[in-house]
């Protein structure tokens, strides 16, 4: 039984990794994006309460999930019931790097000109992620890695996928072995 949540800055790799390691313990993944905003134009949050109850719904009766997002407010309501806890600490520049290649995500835009046509503020928010003082922001991420007492682990460079892989395989053994003695 797994249960992580995978939280950093936009352009981290959170889906990435979420997505790679739902497939490798057959995990549920929930993609926090899609419970946290209203459905409006513009994007308008949802009430934390709201998002809460839609988390524990899917969440329900489930031995294995990954959770990400950028979302603190959102992940402390989980830290209880998460057995690991994954902080993608990388650097900006790389963060932004990896949002200018980023495909196109269908659950967030209607299109990929829509989502390029957002690419400008997206990389504004990605740039002000150590100085924001919410639940996005480098502050509220170091606040909810040093408050969760699971197994956890941050992450500052971006591996290359095989050996990403191959890390968060064996950390991740190696977590379920210490919690079995």
């Amino acid at each position: 039984m797994a249960k992580t949540i995978i939280f950093g800055n936009s352009g981290s790799g959170k889906s990435t990794l979420a997505k790679q390691l739902a497939r490798q313990d057959n995990a549920l993944h929930l993609d926090l994006d899609t419970l946290a905003w209203l459905p409006t134009t513009p994007p308008q949050r949802m009430p934390i309460a709201q998002s809460e109850q839609l988390i524990r719904q899917t969440l329900a009766n489930k031995q294995n999930w990954v959770v990400e997002g950028c979302y603190a407010d959102l992940l402390t309501i989980l830290c209880d019931q998460a057995t690991h806890a994954i902080f993608l600490n990388l650097p900006i520049e790389m963060c932004i790097e990896n949002a200018r290649a980023r495909p196109w995500e269908p659950h967030k835009y209607a299109s990929k000109a829509l989502q390029d046509k957002n690419l400008k503020m997206l990389i504004g928010w990605i740039s002000q992620y150590a100085t924001r003082r919410d639940s996005f922001s480098l502050e509220a991420h170091k606040q909810l890695y040093a408050n969760f007492s699971g197994d956890k682990v941050t992450y500052v460079t971006r591996p290359l996928k095989r050996a990403s892989r191959h890390l968060n395989k064996v950390w991740l053994n190696r977590c379920r072995a210490k919690r079995s003695y």
